[in-house]
């Protein structure tokens, strides 16, 4: 317990859980450790996870007791995972999660037939999603499935030689599968590929083929979304070139600090207030503050990532001016994504007063 205290004291959030999961192991009742485990793993991404079990393996703990130790984290850690995933119709993941609704729905029905094609869907993860999660170190979550797969085959063998009283039981190792893929595995890698791979992968999918799927219209999509130098939004497309002239074009200055605390942008606008120089992009913003207020920092901040807070304010005198200082949280479907940082000299607008109607332009 005093090694989980240390851990705790350096914010050393894999290494609680990596603590806790070979007490698990060792044989400490799951109940004791239950509150602990949430505490950490709501602060935890799920390729964090993932790379805990890794480490584990590599230092003796069997693949099995991981295994079981995977069905431990999706009882306990279930309202963490319970998030849905928004993608492009294009998307590998969207087109797996879209197959899972497909065999399920042929088991549900009895239909052998679709339940026979279907092979291509395990041969894709095991042939390019899985691969592909490997070169970025993710090695135990991909294996793990493999192994169900496999169970799966043999399950399915039984079935199809004509053993239909097995199709309950497999029905249930099949939305048990499903689960650990939708809620653990994929997001795994949407946290650590980048879109670039994805691209990559898609168009390894289409090699292999589908099942279920017409892959000329789902390929059309994806060309759309990749026309070169353009972004597509949901509100509309715009020039790369374009957006970075309208960020600096905003009349107040702005820094984005992704959910890793890591300076990832910042716009030039024509009169920037506080000095920001390309040297801090990549740096740890706890960095780019004196040591006085990195507390307020953090806490700010932690505050965002836990969902208690979206905005805070701050207000100073400076060479005359007033300047305000806010930082809002930044969040995609509910996930914290990072801090925006917006200092705006309002001088001038603490000044505005009646109305203002007309264009005096002379």
């Amino acid at each position: 317990m005093f090694l989980i205290k240390f851990m705790e004291a350096f914010g050393d959030k894999k290494g609680i859980l990596k603590s806790i999961i070979k007490q698990i192991h060792e044989g400490a009742d799951i109940e004791e450790v239950r509150d602990k485990l949430k505490e950490v793993m709501k602060d935890l991404k799920t390729s964090e996870i993932a790379e805990v079990e890794q480490e584990l393996i590599n230092e003796g703990i069997p693949r099995e007791e991981i295994h079981k130790l995977c069905e431990i984290h999706l009882s306990l850690f279930k309202e963490k995972i319970e998030k849905e995933i928004s993608l492009p119709d294009w998307h590998p993941v969207k087109i797996l999660m879209k197959e899972h609704e497909k065999i399920e729905k042929a088991i549900k029905n009895g239909n052998i037939e679709l339940l026979k094609k279907s092979e291509k869907h395990y041969l894709r993860e095991e042939n390019i999603l899985f691969p592909y999660l490997e070169k970025h170190g993710i090695v135990e979550p991909p294996a793990i499935m493999w192994r169900e797969h496999d169970k799966i085959r043999e399950m399915e063998k039984e079935i199809f030689m004509g053993k239909k009283e097995k199709m309950k039981e497999f029905g249930e190792a099949i939305k048990s599968h499903f689960y650990k893929e939708n809620r653990v595995l994929f997001p795994t890698a949407i946290d650590v590929l980048s879109n670039e791979e994805w691209k990559e992968i898609r168009e390894q999918f289409d090699e292999i083929g589908y099942f279920a799927f017409e892959s000329e219209k789902v390929a059309t999509e994806m060309k759309k979304e990749f026309k070169e130098g353009i972004i597509n939004f949901e509100t509309g497309e715009i020039k790369i070139e374009e957006i970075e002239a309208i960020l600096n074009s905003l009349p107040f200055d702005i820094t984005f600090v992704d959910k890793d605390d890591t300076v990832k942008y910042f716009n030039q606008s024509k009169d920037r207030i506080f000095v920001r120089t390309k040297a801090i992009i990549g740096r740890k913003v706890q960095n780019c503050h004196p040591s006085k207020s990195v507390h307020i920092v953090n806490k700010i901040i932690d505050e965002f990532k836990k969902g208690k807070r979206n905005e805070a304010s701050f207000w100073i005198d400076m060479n005359g001016r007033k300047i305000l200082i806010r930082y809002f949280a930044v969040r995609r479907d509910g996930k914290y994504v990072g801090t925006i940082e917006v200092t705006q000299d309002i001088t001038y607008i603490k000044k505005i007063e009646g109305e203002k109607r007309l264009l005096d332009w002379e």
